[in-house]
């Protein structure tokens, strides 16, 4: 039977180049055991040839005006626009995610261009400021950093490598772009807009395949910048790849273990409809999904009721399945097995299931899990379930009496992305702003979904200081500091201190 999709292989020097090997990665449709998608032969012989593309085109790309850069990516904005159709469908068979959730992330790729022209743009203009000393002009100038390795992650293949992109070649570097080799085609109808966008040749790049493919490119001098989303452990395996390379700029996006705090005096169905999309939406595979909800004690039993009772509603399926689901299913098997290990570690360390996981791959043959609730009412310090990252369905309700314990539970995990408070009282509200250590933190809002007009980063194990979104720009340009002054015909040989007479 012939393969859903078909893969091109590597694109470099202009053109793609197909991929040789008897070792093959099957990709099998997560909504369906029976369809395999695509099948990758693994080659790691393209690398110096990507790499030695990508610096040709940087210096290339490098001198090309901002204007003449702007106008590359609308045309590849237009490009985007054209395969938005054929996109939604890619990303919803790889993913598995229902049919209206891939459509937003296909549609969110145009709209990216326009914000990172009007928003992120103006951050790294060059600016100039008049006698900064007598007689003096000073400037800042922003300059690229250089040829670039995008890494992207498997639950938003296209959307947030995208955003790195953008940003790289506006700023005027070239790309590699290595998309996860488990949502290898949606990124490959990127990288065809990115082609008919004409960038010069050199500028745009793919490297497909697993990890050991891009290990070559990561450890080239001629790499200056890393931008990574993706888990906690391979993000640690590049800083060790390149933390003695001081001329690399590295970006780590990684994973979290997000908090939600609830007060006593809140509006629980509004509360509990933030909950559903913050824990369950991409069947809990977003790095800002809520895995963790800290509820006052005055209304813990109710928020638990109305949270299961509307949990228990949520349609699960596959991505064109009517009546149209609330989530699809896991990536793959092996997070399937991770859901269930999750909840066997917290179960042993005493955590009661409120709502019960049911493993539904058998029933539905595709990895489909069903959402999980898990309480724990003992003392929370030093249990190792609480402060795990699940990466799927699942969320833990902890009660909490006073305002400084649900802060202290928020930041008793290892992670820093985002956080999430829901109350009418100002006062905890700062105190939450305040002390919860996160890059992220909302008001009266689920923690999942971002603005990308915001910074978008974590603190402690997720990320590096280095946000994403508006300021992902920053990444891609180093300053020069330039001091100014008109030539003068003759010197005042006596000011100058020090001088024999």
């Amino acid at each position: 039977m012939k393969n859903k999709f078909e893969l091109k292989g590597n694109f470099y020097n202009g053109r793609y180049h197909s991929l040789q090997g008897d070792k093959k990665i099957v990709k099998m449709n997560p909504s369906a055991f029976n369809e395999i998608l695509w099948e990758m032969p693994v080659d790691h012989s393209h690398g110096i040839k990507i790499m030695e593309s990508a610096v040709s085109g940087y210096q290339l790309w490098r001198k090309v005006p901002l204007e003449k850069r702007i106008e590359a990516l609308l045309r590849y904005k237009a490009a985007l626009i054209k395969r938005e159709d054929e996109m939604t469908e890619a990303l919803a068979l790889e993913t598995g995610k229902p049919l209206w959730e891939a459509r937003q992330e296909a549609k969110g790729l145009a709209a990216k261009v326009d914000v990172t022209i009007s928003d992120s743009l103006p951050r790294v203009a060059d600016k100039t400021i008049d006698q900064i000393m007598p007689g003096t002009k000073g400037s800042t100038l922003h300059r690229p950093i250089g040829p670039s390795l995008v890494i992207g992650p498997f639950n938003f293949p296209c959307h947030l490598a995208n955003g790195q992109i953008v940003n790289a070649l506006i700023a005027g570097n070239s790309i590699i772009f290595k998309p996860s080799e488990k949502t290898a085609f949606s990124p490959q109808l990127m990288m065809d807009a990115l082609v008919e966008a004409e960038f010069p040749v050199g500028v745009v790049n793919l490297l497909q395949g697993d990890g050991a493919a891009v290990a070559q490119i990561l450890s080239d001098k001629r790499i200056k910048g890393v931008f990574f989303t993706g888990s906690r452990e391979v993000g640690k395996k590049i800083l060790q790849a390149t933390h003695l390379d001081l001329g690399k700029m590295v970006a780590l996006e990684l994973g979290g273990k997000n908090t939600t705090i609830v007060d006593k005096d809140v509006p629980l169905e509004y509360v509990v409809s933030e909950l559903l999309s913050a824990c369950f939406l991409t069947a809990g595979q977003r790095c800002t999904s809520t895995s963790l909800v800290v509820v006052h004690q005055k209304i813990y039993g109710d928020l638990l009721d109305l949270l299961r009772t509307w949990t228990k509603k949520i349609i699960i399926g596959a991505p064109h399945q009517n009546p149209t689901p609330f989530m699809g299913p896991l990536i793959d098997e092996n997070a399937v097995q991770l859901y269930q290990n999750y909840i066997d570690l917290a179960k042993e360390q005493g955590a009661k299931e409120w709502l019960p996981m049911q493993n539904l791959c058998k029933e539905k043959l595709g990895y489909f899990s069903s959402p999980s609730i898990l309480t724990y009412e003992g003392t929370w310090q030093n249990k190792s379930f609480i402060g795990k990252e699940i990466f799927a369905p699942n969320t833990l309700v902890i009660p909490f009496h006073k305002e400084e314990e649900a802060i202290a539970i928020a930041n008793s995990t290892e992670y820093g992305l985002a956080a999430a408070v829901f109350s009418q009282d100002s006062h905890f509200i700062q105190h939450c702003l305040m002390d919860i250590d996160a890059g992220v933190i909302n008001v009266n809002k689920s923690t999942v979904g971002a603005s990308g007009r915001l910074p978008f980063g974590g603190l402690k194990e997720s990320g590096n200081y280095r946000p994403a979104a508006v300021s992902m720009i920053d990444s891609c340009v180093h300053a020069i500091s330039s001091l100014q002054m008109n030539l003068k015909s003759g010197v005042n040989w006596d000011a100058i201190t020090g001088l024999t007479k």
